[in-house]
């Protein structure tokens, strides 16, 4: 057996990484490509590895030398690279492929080891590695039958995206039998190669054969192994945090802010969004309308302002649409004159906006940092901040102050001359939730200093259009709020959304009731785990102390290692003193059923080994 290294392409799109680099040489966390593919390929029973060279092959090849931990390495050069594809560059090593059974993989991956010995491993002798098709994939796609037999190979024009549950995306990493290569595949290459030209791609060879026999190759779908293929400065990005190392990854993934639909099958348990309303037939609408949509502008601030006051039934003078809360929250404690009350722990995005010798901070004394409107009356009362931000219920906690205990605080706030800021982004997931939101202009006017943000995205599970909401009867700072920001701050998709969100309005009723009855549900499975101590929770997420013999970062990690599951580590939180703490998203019936089936494997290990 033997490997052949295809890596005479220039990587024109990793730009300034490949401006006097071959694209094996790029480094993902400080390891070149090249390095660990060889790394790989070391510690199988090969008999030597043929690397086809082109663009800047002098230098990849005095880097490597001619053996690598024991492995024999020999080179092919292909000189006109920069006019010819990898048909070409496979062509020119054909005698090297009919000399041996071969490996042949391209230089521009990053893989599990676990791959490399599936395929050895597989009785049959010719074997393309496929993965199920994912958004973030490009390339060659292939259809199989029930025998893994390749049916079909999918080329750019024919892709469908009617039809992407059909397709799995080559890994481009094959095996090929002497006999194959020697009898089907060099004689077909050197026949297509002539008739067409050596600007192609050395797949097309093999879409002629599977359509002249599907028995000849077939294919082994991976299942979790991790591997990426790296085209661009995003691949790379995205292959580093696949592929850190143990101190490095929830840094890399955490700095990510989301994203996260490029990493394949990973569940996001960090990010909080309402997971059922984005079933709802709005999202059917908006999609029939995508290609309108993404070719107009969007409508200024007055129309999308007159919008905003018809979805959440405030006056027009009272409200401004922001994109996303993230944008108003920047504009308004950029505005705001004074000192800054906050409850730690919580949602930072508030006080990280002020200076930090601006804040006062009110910290609850009790192990599930519960707190209530009297709470904050009296420690304000005594530790005086101009303005008091409550995000309610409260993130990463879950607590939760009733509409009778706000009102009395902001009445409080009101006769002291201090403003008041309630962020009710998770209301909505509240027992009685009907009842609970302070977005009425009788409330608003009833309380003038007081300012209500909302964040769409969470509440209405629609992050992507990036969408929130800030009322007050303070037409002021309102006003001058809408002057702050771009005359074109939200997206044409959110604005259709809330062009047509009141014929929605049931589903979402019936959307938040299916929510609240699976956060019950769920909070009955997680108390069922022993490492974990859940607190209450009004919100879609349940704050949990980690018991020993786990702490968070070891679970966290575990939990995105093992399971491909993303959990967030709180411990490092102000307000929570080193404490071992997660906060845990509430997600659908089936992915929770992920979650919890995943940490009672934790919890079976656990007590196996001691």
């Amino acid at each position: 057996m033997q490997a052949i290294i295809l890596a005479a392409g220039m990587g024109r799109r990793l730009g300034e990484y490949t401006k006097n680099n071959t694209k094996c040489m790029v480094e993902v966390n400080g390891t070149p490509l090249i390095d660990r593919a060889l790394d790989q390929l070391s510690r199988l029973d090969l008999n030597r590895v043929v690397i086809v060279v082109g663009y800047e092959g002098q230098k990849l090849m005095d880097y490597l030398g001619h053996e690598h931990k024991g492995l024999k390495i020999e080179y092919v050069n292909n000189p006109v690279y920069d006019r010819t594809n990898n048909i070409y560059s496979l062509a020119l090593a054909k005698e090297q492929l009919q000399a041996d059974d071969t490996l042949l993989i391209e230089s521009d991956l990053i893989f599990d080891d676990a791959m490399l010995t599936n395929l050895l491993s597989n009785p049959f002798p010719n074997l393309a590695l496929v993965a199920k098709y994912e958004t973030w994939m490009d390339g060659t796609m292939v259809c199989v039958d029930d025998d893994n037999n390749i049916v079909n190979f999918v080329t750019k024009a024919a892709f469908n995206y009617q039809n992407v549950d059909q397709y799995y995306k080559t890994v481009n990493i094959y095996k090929f039998s002497k006999e194959f290569s020697r009898t089907k595949y060099v004689p077909f290459l050197e026949a297509y190669s002539k008739a067409v030209g050596n600007n192609e791609y050395y797949e097309n060879v093999l879409r002629i054969i599977t359509f002249l026999n599907s028995q000849d190759l077939k294919a082994l779908p991976i299942t979790n192994e991790k591997w990426y293929e790296i085209d661009d400065k995003q691949d790379l990005d995205i292959a580093e945090a696949l592929f850190a190392d143990e101190k490095d990854i929830l840094r890399k993934y955490y700095g990510r802010f989301g994203g996260f639909w490029r990493f394949p099958k990973m569940l996001d348990y960090c990010y909080l969004v309402n997971p059922y309303f984005n079933e709802s037939r709005i999202i059917d609408e908006m999609e029939a309308n995508f290609r309108t949509l993404i070719a107009e502008y969007p409508s200024g601030m007055k129309v999308n302002t007159l919008l905003a006051s018809k979805c959440w039934g405030v006056k027009e003078e009272y409200i401004i649409p922001g994109n996303g809360a993230a944008e108003l929250i920047k504009a308004l404690m950029e505005l705001l004159p004074g000192t800054l009350g906050v409850t730690r722990p919580t949602f930072e995005e508030y006080p990280n906006r002020r200076d930090k010798d601006n804040l006062v901070t009110f910290v609850p004394q009790n192990a599930d940092y519960r707190y209530s409107a009297d709470d904050l009356i009296d420690f304000f009362g005594k530790n005086h901040a101009d303005n008091i931000i409550l995000i309610n219920p409260d993130n990463p906690t879950g607590n939760f102050i009733p509409k009778d205990g706000l009102l009395k605080l902001a009445d409080w706030c009101e006769k002291q001359g201090i403003r008041l800021i309630v962020d009710e982004s998770f209301v909505d997931f509240s027992e009685g939730y009907a009842d609970n939101t302070l977005l009425h202009d009788a409330i608003l006017e009833a309380y003038p200093h007081m300012l209500v943000m909302k964040s769409i995205s969470k509440s209405y599970g629609v992050p992507g259009i990036r969408l929130g909401i800030l009322c007050s009867a303070d037409v002021d700072i309102i006003a001058r709020l809408k002057k702050m920001v771009s005359i074109w701050n939200i997206n044409s998709f959110a604005e259709f959304f809330m062009q047509i969100f009141n014929k929605y309005e049931n589903e979402y009723i019936k959307a938040c009731d299916k929510f609240i009855a699976e956060r019950n549900h769920f909070e009955q499975q997680l108390r069922q785990i022993s490492f974990l101590r859940v607190m209450p929770s009004q919100a879609n997420y349940f704050l949990c102390e980690i018991l020993p013999p786990y702490n968070a970062n070891a679970l966290v990690l575990k939990m995105l290692k093992q399971y491909n599951i993303l959990t967030r580590d709180c411990s490092t939180k102000v307000g929570f003193d080193g404490k071992q703490y997660m906060r845990i998203a509430v997600r659908s019936h089936e992915d929770n059923a992920r979650l919890i089936a995943a940490y009672k494997e934790i919890e079976l290990e656990n007590n196996t080994h001691p």
